[in-house]
This record gives structure tokens, sequence and C-alpha cells, in this order.
């Protein structure tokens, strides 16, 4: 359902989310259906409001799927073996303005905005004895938090967008509202994050399926590693990788997915699903002789690094092979498909921590760092020396610990190494073009150059 062409989008019934060992906050039913007025009144419509944040951030156009698989099929990890032409055009760069997964995406995200929009704007009228001041301004924090993280997703996949604080409750509502730059939108995102920061508790225990203070360091670390501000991304990471007792890495590598595995503490952000509200990846690839579809599959190239002891190490636990001979992904494998998505892992804190240390030349702990990941992985301490040297095998290790995890397009456009490693030397199809379909209902919206 689009919330934004309806008026009771907020209200829509939300699925029950269930994971193992969660918190009450996702066992309570939603309220099916409340007038837009009534729709935050008190604590139960406020959780039940918060919840649908998340399910939009979980939806099959967003985090589900959709959002994923641009940075997937972008890469070089990623084999797409269907014949539809809009996916092709990822692979090859040549993305149109019409196409269906940009325009889903791009719905999907402001989807997930204006929910977080709608209980930014109603929770701190609530009046309820029940809902103490901690809890609301934990609630008020995780939608401030939801929505820094779906403007950072609009800021690195189109640029500059158009930035929506308030909630709207028909597609024109946002109509003549200009562009900002990229440099706005990022600005949005850190300022949603300095709010969520106060807001939010320090879990006492992991629970990575809500945003906590912890969540918003870990996005900040992404943030600044993206405005290449080394010693801000280099402190945010260090201050979650301190918290030793919420989040550590795991051996083997496949403990934080394998044997049904659900909010380990290799996780600072996943999203949950249950038997009733399936998570799309799993389709996607697995091969028909599991019930899917294998309609993505790693490439050969992929193939050889991780099952090479050498560059894999334990990490070839992310790909299977069929009776057959057909090789697969194997990180979504559920039956029925309740497999996490994962939004942020401590993985990727320690390897953005090497990246900062090492553009700080600060090479040796960089190189700490990187040997932490390469021993959880099973394989000897890295042998790069030089700055450049250490930065590529940081690039490297990357894109074989998040291989299915679609980071590898956008760590390639945020380093400048896309047109070396994918050939992508117009610079103009390193961001998306804005949805035609957009572009046409609102002549404020602007395309990206090159589209």
């Amino acid at each position: 359902m689009n919330i934004l062409k309806n008026t009771k989008y907020i209200a829509t019934a939300v699925l029950l989310v269930t994971l193992v060992s969660c918190n009450k906050f996702l066992d309570v039913k939603p309220v099916d259906s409340v007038s837009d007025e009534q729709t935050i009144f008190d604590k139960s419509s406020a959780e039940t409001a918060v919840r649908g944040v998340y399910r939009a951030l979980a939806a099959d156009s967003y985090y589900g799927v959709s959002f994923p698989s641009i940075g997937y099929l972008s890469g070089d990890n990623v084999q797409w073996t269907g014949s539809q032409s809009i996916v092709q055009q990822f692979i090859d760069h040549n993305v149109k303005s019409d196409n269906a997964t940009v325009s889903s995406v791009w719905l999907a995200i402001y989807t997930t905005i204006n929910r977080a929009n709608y209980v930014i704007a109603k929770l701190p009228e609530v009046n309820d004895a029940t809902l103490t001041a901690a809890y609301k301004n934990q609630l008020l924090g995780e939608a401030y938090f939801v929505r820094a993280l779906a403007y950072f997703d609009l800021a690195r996949t189109w640029g500059g967008v158009q930035i929506v604080t308030t909630p709207t409750l028909s597609a024109s509502d946002k109509n003549g509202i200009a562009r900002s730059t990229v440099e706005q939108t990022y600005a949005q995102v850190l300022s949603d994050l300095n709010t969520a920061e106060p807001l939010l508790p320090a879990p006492t225990t992991p629970n990575p399926v809500r945003a906590n203070k912890e969540t918003v360091w870990a996005l900040k670390a992404r943030y600044y590693l993206y405005q290449k501000d080394w010693a801000n991304a280099e402190l945010y990471a260090s201050q979650v990788i301190t918290k030793t007792a919420n989040y550590t890495l795991l051996k083997p590598y496949s403990a934080w997915f394998a044997n049904n595995a659900v909010g380990t503490k290799e996780s600072v952000l996943e999203l949950a699903y249950s038997a009733t509200y399936t998570n799309g990846h799993r389709g996607q690839w697995q091969p028909p002789a599991n019930s899917g579809t294998r309609q993505w599959a790693p490439n050969t190239a992929l193939l050889n690094l991780l099952n090479d002891p050498l560059t894999g190490g334990t990490r070839s636990a992310l790909v299977a092979k069929t009776t057959a001979g057909l090789w697969y992904g194997n990180l979504y494998y559920r039956s029925p498909a309740t497999d996490p998505a994962y939004v942020l892992r401590i993985a990727e804190l320690y390897l953005i921590r090497a990246e900062a240390r090492a553009q700080q030349n600060k090479l040796d702990d960089a190189r700490a760092d990187l040997n932490l990941i390469r021993d959880r992985a099973g394989l000897a301490v890295t042998t790069a020396l030089t700055q450049d040297d250490v930065l590529l095998a940081i690039e490297n290790e990357n894109r074989l610990e998040f291989a299915l995890e679609g980071h590898r397009w956008f760590d390639l456009v945020r380093t400048g190494r896309a047109s070396a490693v994918l050939g992508v030397t117009n610079a103009q199809k390193l961001v998306l073009p804005i949805p035609i379909d957009q572009i046409t209902v609102d002549p404020a919206l602007t395309q990206n150059a090159g589209y």
C-alpha cells in the first residue's frame, strides 16, 4: 500500500513482527484501523505507529528486497539470471528513469519517511499516564533515527532530494518542494541523528531490532566515512566497538546467520520478519531445488574469491551448491523466510575504523582492525604495508565480508573507485535517475544530469 496516497496511511494494519527473545514492543498486537485524529493518542497507538515505521523500513521495496538489490546488481559480486531488461540496466550502469525498481524504492523510502514524520509530529502531543517521558523519548528517537537512515539512503542513491519533515496525506502534498543539494540532504541526516541520540537509551542488553543510542553512533560512523571526516568516523566506530557486552565478532564467520540465528551480538541493527511477514530475499537467492528462483546468484569472480582459503576463508559459508552443481547465495535460507535483513553489523564498524585510521596514516591501528576481521574469517594477517595497499586491502575485505549485503556498489562510488573497478567512467551514472513518474506529477522535481 502507498501511504502517501491514503489519508489513513498510518492507520493501516501493521502485521506483527516476531523475533526470538525480542522485547514486548514487538509482541504487542497492532490496532487494525483508527482515524487520523486518533492514530496516536496513547501508549498503545504510539507503539503501533513506531512499529509501522520499522515495517516500512523492512518492506519489500526497501530493505526487504529492492533497495539492497541496487547494491548487489550495480557491483561486481552478483549476476542476474533472469531476463527482465529493467534489472539488466543496473548491471550495465545504464538505468532509465522509468525503471520500475527505481520508482518502487523511491516511493518506499518516502513512505518510511512519512511514517516517521507522523510519529515525530503527533507523539509529543500524547498525554497518557502509562507512557513515561523516557519511553516517549525512546519512541520519538527511533522515528528520528529511521528518518535519518532513510535520508542517508536517498542521498547516496540519488544525491540531493526533496526534504520533507512533516507528514503528508497524499502524494501531491510534497509537490512544489524543490530538491535540496546533496550537502543539504546529508545535513538533514546528521540533524536527525543528533536529535535522536539524546532521546534514545543506551541498551543494557543486546536488542538489535530496535534503534538505540549505539545504533545512532554506528550510523554516524558510516555517515562520517561517506563525508570523509576520518576523525569522527573513527571516533563513532570506536564508541560502538568498545561496547563489547552488546557487540562482538562471532566465530566462525557464519555464526551470525547460520542455524536460524537471530539478534546475535554481531548485529547492531537488523530487521525482523515472521512466518506471516516474510523476507523476500530468500526466494531471490535460493535455487529451484530449494523452492527459490535464484534470480540473483554469486558470479564466477566472487565464487573464486570466497572459495579460495587464502581470500575467502570461512566466508565460503555464504555460498552453497546444489547436487546438480548450481552455485547460489546462502545468506537467506530459512523456510519460511524469517531471515533478518542486516542493516548494520559490528564487522562494518571495524572496517570503517580501519579505513578511517588508514586515511589518517595510522597504519598499524588500521591493520589491527583489518586483521581482526581476517582472523574471524580464518585468514592470516594482512601483508599490506603502504597506505595505498592497506586501503586496497580494506576495500577487498569489505567486498567479501559483505558480499551478499549490498554494500559493494556504494563503497566503490564513495571511494571514487567505480571507474577503475567497474568501468563506470561517466560520473553522472554514479547516482540513479529520479523516477519519471515523480517528475511528471511534480514540476518542481528536477532530473539528475545525464538522464
